[in-house]
């Protein structure tokens, strides 16, 4: 998951089960309990970095492309016909386990998968006769993008690829099925959540979340980056040398890419948080003296893993991560931050 990890959220890569029961559908892939389905849907036109979707009538086939777009969908009430599959992160069902354990939950049908990325395969999409697609974190191309607003509206990313906040990508998939009041309570519940979860242990600890291309590189990702900001939300403190790496950034990744020689300017960070591809890459990389000598790093207060479940997870704040990652982040977390009193 190097830079490429943006399909693991991007770069190498939620809400009260009660509000989910209340607000998702138990329905079959593509139908919806919106209270809108008498007809009062609200036109509304979504502007983009590519262009505008017009959605004019409240949208009943829904595909996802990118991170995070499904799980939305499907907390809001409608389960996508069809999303961008991610086997970096998928369990043996091939589905990411939260996506399959909530639609299983519900009863509901698992929607259709097919291959995304630079490899979009636009036949499958257009197979599943979307009247919407949602793309607001991901990486669509002008030309991709042009090709699938041809088959239904399409809601690309704000400004640049692979960035968007997460809370505004909840209150734009929100404003696109016509429900943004629940999309608003979405958001207000996953902020509660991350709150609940911060402890008084965590104030003033100070944090970098990092990644790697392979040896001798170092990426470190900017603090709204959504990884960034679910531990952000938990209380810790990005460690403010972030500001000061902005000329290293490297668009579409939310993030700054480095020399490990340069490894130096994490030295006030408590603690590291960081993922792995697998252990062949996490063996090659603390192998690395310039590595090995970054003080947390050096200290154990290390927050990593190569599980690809939890690391997609908790690289993604929306209903259906949030609350999944969460029970399996905070006891980590503790473990690094207790190491700074050894």
């Amino acid at each position: 998951m190097p830079l490429s990890y943006r399909r693991l959220p991007a770069v190498a890569i939620a809400v009260g089960t009660a509000l989910i029961a209340a607000s998702c559908s138990a329905g079959t892939a593509g139908e919806t309990t919106d209270p809108a389905a008498d007809g009062s849907f609200e036109p509304v036109t979504i502007p983009h970095a590519l262009g505008e979707a017009e959605i004019t009538r409240k949208p009943e086939r829904v595909v996802t492309l990118g991170m995070g777009s499904a799980e939305t969908a499907i907390a809001l009430g409608t389960v996508p016909v069809g999303m961008e599959e991610y086997p970096w992160g998928s369990d043996e069902t091939g589905y990411l386990p939260w996506v399959h354990e909530e639609l299983e939950r519900q009863g509901a049908e698992l929607p259709e998968q097919f291959t995304g990325s630079t490899e979009l395969d636009v036949e499958s999409v257009v197979a599943l006769e979307p009247d919407l697609i949602l793309a607001p974190w991901s990486g669509v191309t002008q030309e991709q993008y042009d090709l699938l607003a041809e088959i239904a509206p399409t809601v690309a990313y704000p400004e640049v690829p692979w960035t968007i906040t997460w809370d505004e990508q909840i209150e734009t998939i929100g404003a696109a099925l016509g429900r943004p009041e629940e999309a608003a309570e979405l958001v207000e519940d996953v902020e509660t959540q991350l709150a609940d979860a911060a402890k008084p242990q965590y104030a003033d600890v100070t944090f970098s979340y990092i990644y790697n291309n392979g040896p001798g590189t170092l990426g470190v990702f900017m603090k709204d980056e959504q990884r960034v900001a679910m531990v952000r939300a938990l209380g810790l403190t990005v460690d403010p040398v972030v500001d000061e790496l902005k000329q290293y950034e490297t668009e579409g990744t939310d993030s700054a890419l480095l020399g490990l020689e340069q490894s130096d300017v994490l030295d006030d960070s408590d603690l590291i948080f960081t993922f792995y591809t697998d252990q062949k890459n996490r063996a090659e990389i603390e192998a690395q003296p310039l590595y090995a000598r970054i003080p947390a790093v050096e200290r154990g207060s290390v927050v990593a893993s190569e599980d690809q479940s939890f690391v997609t997870a908790s690289s993604i704040i929306n209903p259906l991560t949030v609350p999944w990652a969460l029970e399996r982040y905070v006891p980590v977390i503790d473990e690094a931050v207790a190491r700074l009193e050894e």
